[in-house]
């Protein structure tokens, strides 16, 4: 039906808090929920969309998919790639928490009950519709703080849910058709003509994210009683709009209903007022359409309450069908019959019925809604896949057929529905109903519209019809008019028609539309007045007093009716009886008969022959004989009949043609005539024989024909669980290949770093084959690119490692790393160290070697060792004068001074900078630092000083030596010798003098 949905709103009591238990409860998440339903393609969709998102809305999001029973996703791993959002496979009885993503697990459905998201196994059978599920679940716990998105995917599933989300006060966006890899999913959700939003993945994310952000418009959640005078008028305004533009008044509407509905569109619109909302309605004609859409959301389906359709069926439909002697047509009216499907179900039941009982009657099924656009998708009778999960396979396999990826409902059941826009509370309703349903519209009227509607219902009705109304609705005060029949619907049976008749107010604000004049009831269905009977009794009078005697023909010469005194010319022979009308009639009349007949059925148009005599003597009488085809009646008066023949045996006046040529034939005419007919006669036989064959082949191929179509059906079937394993296929499919491309790309890092590194390296498995190695490893090893897959032993090296392949195996077998320093044949060395792995997949060890050159570190320590065997103090500089290695001599005497630690005097200190320093107390040091800086800039090729120094007590003599390093890179070398054993007692300390530069 189309009718205001509404969300029931639990009041909540104030009442005290609960004692504290001594553990903290955790809080009840209470936010918004965003389920994302995507199919085939959509994890290319579900990344763009999440690589856009805030990941601080506060909502809670629930991604729900096709995925394959035995395949275990990935699609935690690769959605948390997109989002820093926390992304969680859902558990049975989960929490919802904000700022975070649930997944469906495979082979699961899902749904939410308050906070807690609930699992059960997906049915082994049939369509299973995931996301339908979990959208209608939503709209049933979260209400207007659901929001649903469709993404990329093949079929139509979500289509479904999607009006339940809409009608409790949620939205709906979903991906541009044009952008998604599939668009079958995106298509169907856009064509229910609820989406609020339609945008490509990286959009939708910024309209979902400023929608979650939005505020709420709290003030009109005050208006369940009368408005304020600040948005009354607005708010008049907005139903003056759509009254204008539709013809529906929507005062008759329960105001919380359609408040509710105008605050949706406000918030898609960003209107900041009711006022600005109604002018921008007034403005656009395509938003007063949609606002009068979602006010009159269409929420039915096929067989809604099953219970109540075989109620229907049993008690109502069966005995209509097995009422005997009664062929009228029977006479069916759904109101507000929204999209179609309760109509559609309705005549299934009575096609069922005739085929179960054996008897057929004609049937005409009156559905009704005022929304055009709905109406116009039940004429089509097309249909999603998604209702496989309403209609049970053998009435899917009876009465649709499978079109364009929906279901097409079959024409016998299809023509038994006729389609029309009628308004239940304004417009006339029809008349002599046998059976009137009305479910889940009136609950949402207004009390004076309800008992308008209801009375409309009632004066449909013929006397013992049948109304059947939706759970929520009653009968009011026309309760004492009906009889209630025994079940769970409510079936009601009507005793008395209203005793004051149906009112029609012409004052009423409820004008008649240009659509409502084509339900008028037609003229058959108005009581004749009374003088109509007088005529009707004249017209009998005369047909009998001028009427000439006549024969109704059927298509094989058979009698079916005998007008007037044309019985008087039949004849009845001995033997079987026949109804053929040849065989009836004079001979004198049956040859031209016969010719009439055959012209009449040829052309269609009336035809006369010559004047035939009857009798003798004074007896004699001459007839003409006119055939007049009668049309081709159907059972419901349509053009669907056997072709009928009227054959009119008119009297000729004797004296107006007296001299009219006769049709009379001699004796040997009429011998051939016997001879000819007896012929035809055998040519007629032979004929009906050979259509009777025909007919028994014409069975035979319509019963291999049923079967082919059987086995269509199931081929079909095959393929649509091909197709939904097809989408589970692509799933995994673009999980693998998104982990693939992460592979790659790691792969790819993998062999830049070994590039950059030039460090000579090899995999190895259990069994030594080589699996991968860098290029630099072949100058130890005699390997190429082909040789991966060989043994390493297979390969000569030019290492003096004799314990290669022994560490190797050792490193697999332990799983301890192994270092060992070798030397190569051109006397380089190296560290080679094997660190094993184990392969993730496989669970097998494999290992990694490689080979680092240590040969300048060898080189350094071996001068290290040389310098430390001085007992000079020897210190080298850089051009700086920063001190970059010293000597163990140097760092004795260091520890001896005070400087344990060579903060003043070791590597990374500046010699020059603490000769300066000591410069002011000490002229040697301000000769020092001159001599050494001279050094450093290459004025002089060297320097020596001769120096006292006090170190522990002791006056030691000391000689300075400085001399350039022979390098690129430049610096000097500073010694410092020990001379106190040299000097006597009586030598007094020379002047230092700066050597003589080199010519």
């Amino acid at each position: 039906m189309s009718s205001l949905p509404t969300t029931p709103e639990t009041p909540r009591e104030a009442g005290p808090a609960p004692a504290s238990t001594g553990a903290e409860t955790p809080a009840v998440f209470s936010g918004q929920v965003v389920a994302i339903g995507a199919s085939a393609g959509g994890l290319d969709a579900l990344e763009r969309l999440f690589g856009a998102l805030p990941v601080d809305t506060g909502a809670a999001f629930v991604v729900i998919q096709h995925l394959s029973p035995d395949h275990k996703s990935m699609m935690d791993n690769l959605l948390a790639r997109y989002t820093a959002m926390p992304v969680r496979v859902a558990g049975h009885d989960m929490p919802l928490a904000p700022n975070a993503v649930f997944l469906i697990p495979p082979a699961k459905s899902m749904r939410i009950a308050g906070d807690r998201l609930l699992l059960s196994p997906k049915p082994e059978h049939g369509l299973s519709l995931p996301i339908d599920v979990f959208f209608s679940s939503m709209a049933e716990q979260c209400a207007d703080r659901g929001t649903a998105v469709v993404l990329s995917g093949t079929g139509s599933d979500g289509s479904r849910g999607i009006p339940a989300v809409n009608a409790a006060g949620g939205f709906v966006f979903v991906q541009e058709p044009s952008s998604a890899k599939f668009d079958g999913m995106p298509r169907s959700a856009v064509g229910t003509g609820l989406a609020d939003v339609v945008a490509p993945a990286e959009e939708l994310a910024e309209r979902l994210a400023a929608h979650l952000r939005a505020p709420r418009h709290g003030a009109m959640r005050l208006l369940a009683g009368s408005p304020p005078p600040s948005l009354a008028e607005p708010l008049e305004g907005v139903l003056e709009l759509l009254l204008g533009s539709s013809g529906i008044d929507f005062r008759d509407y329960k105001p919380t209903t359609v408040l509710r509905r105008i605050e949706r569109r406000m918030q898609v619109q960003h209107a900041a007022s009711l006022a600005a909302y109604r002018d921008a309605l007034a403005a656009s004609a395509d938003e007063q359409a949609v606002l009068r859409r979602e006010l009159l959301i269409p929420v039915t389906r096929f067989f809604r309450d099953a219970e109540v359709f075989e109620q229907l069926a049993e008690q109502v439909i069966t005995p209509l069908v097995q009422a005997e002697g009664a062929m009228e047509p029977l006479r069916v009216w759904v109101a507000c019959c929204a999209t179609g499907e309760e109509a559609y179900s309705i005549a299934m039941l009575f096609a069922e019925a005739f085929h179960r009982l054996g008897r057929m009657r004609p049937v005409k099924i009156f559905a009704t809604d005022v929304e055009q656009h709905y109406l116009d998708i039940a004429g089509a009778g097309h249909y999603p896949d998604t209702i496989a999960a309403e209609v049970s396979g053998q009435r899917l396999e009876r009465w649709f057929t499978e079109r364009d990826g929906g279901w097409m409902v079959r024409p016998e059941i299809r023509q038994m529905v006729i389609f029309a826009r009628h308004n239940l509370v304004a417009d006339p309703p029809f008349t002599r109903m046998d059976l009137v349903t009305c479910r889940n519209a009136l609950i949402y009227f207004q009390p004076a519209a309800q008992e308008r509607a209801m009375r409309r219902l009632q004066y449909a009705l013929q006397p013992g019809g049948h109304l059947l109304l939706g759970p929520s609705e009653s009968l009011g005060v026309l309760h004492r008019d009906f009889a209630t029949l025994p079940g769970r619907g409510k079936v009601y049976r009507l005793l008395r028609r209203d005793r004051l008749g149906l009112q029609f107010d012409g004052n009423s604000r409820h004008e008649t539309s240009s659509q409502r004049r084509a339900l008028r009831r037609r003229p058959s269905e108005v009581a004749p007045p009374p003088a109509q009977a007088w005529v009707t009794q004249g017209e009998r009078l005369l047909q009998q007093a001028y009427m000439p005697p006549s024969l109704l023909v059927g298509p094989s010469r058979e009698l079916l009716h005998v007008y007037g005194a044309a019985s008087e010319l039949l004849q009845i022979g001995e033997g079987q009886m026949s109804l053929d009308v040849l065989k009836l009639l004079p001979r004198e009349l049956s040859w031209a008969a016969g010719l009439l007949l055959q012209a009449v059925s040829a052309d269609g148009r009336a035809d006369s022959a010559a004047p035939v005599r009857l009798g003798e003597g004074d007896n004699a009488r001459r007839v003409r004989l006119v055939a007049r085809r009668v049309g081709e009646a159907g059972p419901l008066g349509d053009a669907t009949g056997p072709v009928l023949t009227l054959l009119s045996f008119e009297p000729l006046d004797p004296l107006h043609h007296a001299d009219a040529p006769t049709a009379e034939l001699d004796e040997e005419q009429r011998r051939r005539v016997e001879r000819l007919e007896r012929e035809l006669d055998l040519t007629h036989e032979s004929l009906q024989a050979t259509i009777e064959e025909l007919e028994t082949a014409n069975e035979e191929l319509q019963a291999t024909n049923e079967e082919l179509m059987a086995s269509n059906e199931e081929l079909q079937s095959t393929n649509e669980e091909l197709q939904s394993v097809n989408e589970e296929l692509y799933t995994v499919n673009s999980e693998y290949q998104e982990k693939v491309d992460v592979l790659n790309s790691v792969n790819a890092d993998l062999e830049n770093v070994a590039k950059a590194t030039a460090t000579p390296t090899l995999f190895v498995d259990e069994e030594l084959r080589l699996l991968r190695f860098t290029p630099e490893l072949m100058q130890l090893f005699k390997v190429r690119e082909g040789d991966r897959g060989r043994s390493l032993e297979d390969f000569a090296n030019l290492l003096d490692y004799p314990e290669l392949f022994n560490d190797l195996r050792r490193t697999l077998a332990t799983r301890v790393v192994t270092e060992r320093e070798v030397k190569s044949r051109d006397g380089q060395w190296w560290l080679a160290r094997i660190q094993p792995y184990a392969a993730r997949v496989t669970g097998t060890t494999k290992a990694v070697m490689s080979f680092v050159n240590v040969t300048s570190l060898k080189d350094n320590l071996h001068m290290q060792s040389i310098l430390d065997s001085l007992a000079e103090h020897l210190a080298v500089l850089d051009p700086q004068g920063n001190i970059v290695r010293v000597n163990e001599a140097w760092r004795r005497f260091a520890a001896a001074n005070g400087d344990p630690e060579l903060r003043h005097s070791g590597p990374g200190s500046n010699y020059l900078r603490v000769c300066a320093s000591a410069a002011l107390q000490d002229p040697d040091a301000r000769a020092a630092h001159d001599g050494v800086s001279a050094v450093l800039a290459g004025r002089i090729p060297r320097f020596t000083l001769q120096y006292p120094c006090i170190s522990q007590g002791r006056r030691l003599w000391f000689l300075m030596h400085a001399a350039p390093v022979a390098h690129a890179t430049g610096g000097a070398v500073v010694s410092h010798i020990d001379i106190t054993a040299w000097m006597g007692p009586a030598e007094t300390d020379p002047e230092p003098q700066p050597e003589e530069p080199a010519r």
